[in-house]
């Protein structure tokens, strides 16, 4: 079995910074692309940002410059930096992580429960 565990999520003012963090647990042969997702009220879950095994990234468009995704591969963990966070930003924010598993030993998409980011005006 395999998890992804968010953390970090909470209410902070515009203009502020906040943290999230995203720990895969479990029966993991290896990582390749994690990732954050987000779903606000009433709209469609959409990309925020992905990162690979390598470091690579990838941001929407209404993120870049303000948040940094990176990734501690001994701890497989992935974070999110979210600095300058504006009301739009408010929304559930899920992790995802394409894991190879070393039981079954296929690869699939995992996903964490979510964590709330709730930024006031």
């Amino acid at each position: 079995q395999v998890q992804l565990v968010e953390s970090g999520g909470g209410l902070v003012q515009a203009g502020e910074s906040m943290r999230l963090s995203c720990a895969a647990s479990g029966n993991i042969f290896s990582i390749n692309v994690m990732g954050w997702y987000r779903r606000a009220p009433g709209k469609q879950r959409e990309l925020v940002a992905t990162i690979t095994s390598g470091g690579r990234t990838n941001y929407a468009d209404s993120v870049k410059g303000r948040f940094t995704i990176s990734r501690d591969n001994a701890k497989n963990t992935v974070y999110l930096q979210m600095n300058s966070l504006e009301p739009e930003d408010t929304a559930v924010y899920y992790c995802n992580a394409e894991i190879l598993n070393r039981v079954t030993m296929r690869t699939r998409l995992y996903w964490g429960q979510g964590t709330q980011v709730t930024v006031s005006s």
